[in-house]
């Protein structure tokens, strides 16, 4: 049997946890996942891209478990009524190759991001952080807030979208939040005085949201939109700056902030199992490329199957008498009528 996690288990689970608990789990779990890097198969996700997005799948494994994701990242969605992306996730035994998890990952993917994002400012940003910036209010906007707020102490909210109505969604949300909002009218109102920025866009293209000019000493970015080839977000001279952080360098070269440069960075792992500081000094300006990688999602599958034990049970592998006579599950029973579909 499988266990089905689908969107309304995921939806009653979460509210029953609280989603604060939930992404103060994930990080946990993410990190404990980047502290055993040298035990995991990791590659760069592969990538099929259209004329109006991309489909994924990434893949990753330990020796007890592999996990594989499908995603797609369709910008154009939204004007359709769908979301711009969407997601499906798989969790097998490595030892028999079934699969013992089947589970929606969109929501999830929405939260292990937040989760991944805040566990870096965990590690990266500075102790006395209290405002947060956030360019881009669409879907990822208040998973970041709730997550970067489970790590620092965060007092205001600075907050910018070229849609005004994501900007109204955003307060909407976080309305009932202990957090002073404060909607700003261009990107630079927003990053004055942030002490950690979060960018967070669809746009398929290179862009240059984030500026030199905006960086002062002690700033903390997660660059989080600006993932598959030729999407980014920051203008290149912004990376000099900074002290760079990716997940994985081999695919944040392929498909992040610094796609096609040489600037020098330091993948994640290094910093949580104590090899690199997450911060150099009180002044450095640190920068997260994150494109989000398939280790996330192996330990956020695993959370879940682990804490979520009261799902739908499936049958989705055969279980046959005679595992090499596939051919007799699929002849008609030997009594009654056979069923007519």
């Amino acid at each position: 049997m499988v266990r089905l996690i689908d969107v309304p288990t995921l939806q009653r689970f979460v509210a029953q946890r609280g989603i604060e608990r939930v992404l103060a789990e994930l990080a946990d779990a993410i990190e404990a996942a980047y502290a055993r890097w040298d035990e995991f198969d990791k590659s760069p996700r592969h990538a099929t891209h259209f004329e109006h997005g991309v489909i994924e799948l990434m893949p990753v494994a330990d020796t007890r478990r592999y996990a594989c994701k499908y995603v797609n990242g369709h910008p154009g969605n939204p004007q359709h009524g769908r979301m711009t992306v969407a997601a499906l996730g798989i969790l097998s035994e490595v030892e028999s190759g079934y699969p013992i998890l089947v589970s929606e990952m969109t929501l999830l993917t929405a939260l292990r991001t937040a989760a991944t994002s805040a566990l870096v400012a965990r590690h990266c940003a500075r102790q006395d952080t209290t405002t947060l910036a956030l360019i881009g209010t669409g879907a990822q906007s208040e998973f970041q807030t709730l997550a970067i707020g489970n790590e620092r102490p965060l007092r205001q909210i600075r907050f910018y979208d070229v849609d005004p109505t994501a900007m109204e969604k955003y307060a909407l949300n976080m309305s009932e939040q202990n957090l002073e909002l404060v909607p700003c009218d261009s990107i630079e109102q927003a990053v004055s005085g942030a002490d950690l920025v979060s960018v967070a866009t669809a746009i398929k293209d290179r862009q240059s949201l984030l500026t030199p000019a905006m960086l002062h000493p002690g700033m903390h970015i997660n660059a989080v939109g600006g993932d598959c080839p030729g999407k980014t977000e920051l203008d290149p001279a912004v990376l000099p700056e900074c002290d760079i952080i990716v997940e994985y360098e081999p695919q944040t070269r392929i498909e992040g902030e610094i796609q096609g440069s040489d600037h020098q960075v330091t993948e994640f792992h290094e910093i949580v199992r104590g090899r690199r500081p997450g911060r150099l000094s009180e002044d450095s300006i640190t920068l997260f490329d994150s494109v989000g990688f398939a280790l996330e999602d192996h330990a956020a599958l695993n959370w879940l199957y682990e804490h979520l034990t009261r799902a739908t049970d499936v049958d989705l592998i055969p279980d046959a008498h005679d595992p090499r006579d596939l051919f007799a599950m699929l002849q008609p029973p030997t009594y009654g009528r056979a069923a007519s579909f």
